[in-house]
């Protein structure tokens, strides 16, 4: 669902995302994922699992990763604003999916604003 909203909305997508229902190791494709946002291979990631806690927890371990865990649209729009988070993390069994389509809308489309929070990204 979000791969086909992505794509009506003109992004290039690269699914490294599993293609079942059947239980996976997600931080198997946490990783694939945030090494393409640290090779330059893709822009930004999105990764979803039950709640998302746990992709967050595993991307965040990246060092060139700021990935940000968003339920709602303010949030959202705050990770890429005032942290320039290069990684989406949702929980499916959290949101529903019209949620989600507005919070990878806003994310997607929302810039970073930079002057005091990129000194502050600096830090991390």
């Amino acid at each position: 669902m979000i791969v086909s909203f992505l794509q009506s909305l003109g992004h290039e997508i690269d699914d490294q995302g599993t293609d079942s229902n059947a239980s996976v190791n997600y931080p198997d494709y946490a990783k694939k994922v945030c090494a393409a946002v640290e090779g330059g291979q893709a822009g930004r990631g999105i990764l979803i699992c039950g709640t998302g806690i746990g992709m967050s927890m595993v991307a965040n371990r990246s060092p060139a990763i700021r990935a940000a865990l968003c339920h709602e649209s303010f949030t959202a729009r705050m990770s890429r604003e005032h942290n320039d988070a290069n990684v989406l993390c949702l929980g499916a069994r959290v949101i529903g999916p019209g949620l989600a389509q507005e919070i990878v809308r806003i994310w997607v489309s929302t810039d970073f604003a930079g002057g005091r929070h990129q000194n502050r990204i600096d830090m991390f």
